[in-house]
């Protein structure tokens, strides 16, 4: 299935009316609705499970070294039961603050590496951070202080679905490597992809009482590994091996029998977009095994990997899925059909042209969406998504509406991971940050009202041109972190 494309407007006699169109890509006649996802009713976001109280947890054992003293539990140990106050989180002081560089289109998805000096601020360095589906628990790859090249990474587990969030470090025997993955199950394990040699490991990590518990899953034998997000159903981890003629899926947890090879997909393959609540239907983003643009494909796991095309805007263009809403259909994409490589939205089988707003246009910026408000159903144009804003001052949080059609700019939280965060239904945006201050956070941000611009005669109206209004070019208001203890179920943080 195809999909044409517009830039600030419309286009077709089915689309919606917009004031008036930017000039950009002519759609093109064959071109039709973005492909629809898996049959059958969505299913519910998957509960979240045993996890240690975060009083019985130690602080990792070699923190301030390389050695570690932790000690290693038999494969088969079960998960603790019960689950602690947490951390007490309080108001303090923000800023806009980056973490590694920002993503590159032509890249595949890959956490920020750290390298050098820890920030002056105390920030931990981490190795990526990725929360479940339903945002009840996070993971990530930390580093004890210490000198570069002699740093302890560990996992940390995070629990965000209590009256508090906490942390829970995660350390063996000895250090993990920093190119390892770690990736958060519904029911509070943790899953972590190591390299050794020529081979990728696979174990399961848990609380159990003072140290770790691990649950070795199996080996891959590939050099290069990428987890994907986690599924949906909470329990399935999924990782890509690309290769340059073909790609390799695999179930690395939530099998029968470890670790298995559930698609192979001929071209090159990156991304890894989930377009249901089952975790059936997978996106990705495909060059074909002759070269030419990469396509957004959709992979259908329930069949044995049977692809279907995605996106489809113009014969040469590149057209990249690069976050999906199963409840609204809301799609967000990137692609150079207007001419150059531009942020754009669709709908999910929907026979509306993918539109590309200029308020999603930043001059000497790079915006990735990361976060869609859930359970809007059919009502993609008004979700709210949350977008990381990387330049040349850092990284801070952009909130946007598709019908809006205007760009909020905040500060984010000091030691906010860049990227990360999730919506409830009402419109609040949960942004986990840790900083010397506060080892586990998060910061709460009420989605903002759009209300129409007003021109510099105190005329209402549209931006220059007819056109959607550009983003401000004035400073991003603050998100104000406060404990969660306390905070109200709208209205938690607001812009100064």
């Amino acid at each position: 299935m195809t999909a044409c494309a517009i830039e600030g407007g419309s286009a077709g006699a089915a689309a919606t009316a917009d004031p008036e169109a930017e000039p950009g890509v002519e759609p093109d006649p064959e071109a039709g609705p973005v492909g629809s996802g898996a049959p059958g009713k969505p299913a519910g976001a998957a509960g979240s499970g045993p996890s240690g109280p975060p009083g019985d947890a130690p602080a990792p054992p070699w923190a301030g070294s390389a050695a570690n003293a932790g000690t290693r539990a038999e494969p088969g140990a079960r998960p603790e039961e019960g689950r602690g106050a947490g951390t007490e989180t309080g108001p303090g002081p923000v800023a806009a603050h980056a973490h590694g560089r920002a993503s590159s289109a032509d890249d595949a998805p890959a956490g920020d590496r750290p390298a050098g000096d820890a920030p002056a601020d105390g920030t931990p360095l981490t190795g990526g951070f990725t929360l479940t589906a339903d945002g009840a628990y996070a993971a990530r790859l930390t580093a004890a202080p210490g000198p570069p090249g002699a740093r302890a990474w560990y996992p940390e587990r995070w629990t965000l679905d209590g009256p508090e969030p906490y942390a829970v470090p995660l350390p063996l025997d000895q250090p993990e490597e920093p190119d390892s993955e770690v990736a958060p199950l519904a029911d509070g394990r943790v899953l972590i992809r190591r390299r050794v040699a020529d081979r990728q490991m696979f174990s399961l990590l848990y609380p159990t009482g003072p140290g770790t518990g691990e649950l070795l899953l199996g080996a891959v034998g590939r050099t290069e590994m990428t987890l994907l997000p986690p599924s949906p159903d909470g329990r399935s981890v999924y990782a890509l091996a690309a290769g340059e003629d073909h790609a390799s899926l695999w179930l690395v947890a939530g099998g029968a029998f470890g670790p298995e090879e559930v698609a192979r997909i001929p071209g090159r393959c990156s991304g890894g977009v989930w377009l249901d609540r089952a975790g059936r239907m997978l996106a990705l983003d495909r060059r074909e095994p002759g070269g030419g643009p990469v396509k957004a494909i959709a992979v259908d796991l329930g069949r044995r990997g049977e692809v279907t095309p995605l996106l489809q805007i113009a014969p040469g263009s590149n057209d990249r899925l690069v976050l999906a809403d199963p409840d609204s259909g809301l799609l967000l994409l990137r692609s150079d059909a207007p001419g150059h490589d531009r942020l754009g939205w669709g709908v999910l089988g929907s026979c509306l042209p993918v539109r590309f707003p200029e308020c999603l246009r930043l001059a000497d910026a790079t915006m990735t969406p990361f976060a869609v408000q859930p359970d809007q159903m059919l009502m993609p144009e008004s979700c709210a998504v949350a977008l990381r804003i990387d330049g040349a001052r850092g990284s801070w949080v952009g909130v946007w509406r598709p019908a809006g059609r205007q760009l909020h700019q905040f500060a984010a939280p000091l030691g906010w991971m860049p990227g990360a965060g999730n919506w409830s239904r009402d419109g609040v945006l949960r942004l986990p940050y840790a900083n010397g201050a506060t080892p586990c956070g998060v910061a709460l941000l009420e989605a903002p009202e759009d209300v129409a611009p007003v021109s510099a005669a105190g005329r209402t109206g549209a931006g220059k041109g007819g056109g959607e209004p550009s983003a401000a070019d004035t400073a991003p208001a603050v998100c104000k972190p406060v404990p969660l203890g306390q905070a109200p179920l709208h209205g938690a943080a607001r812009p100064d």
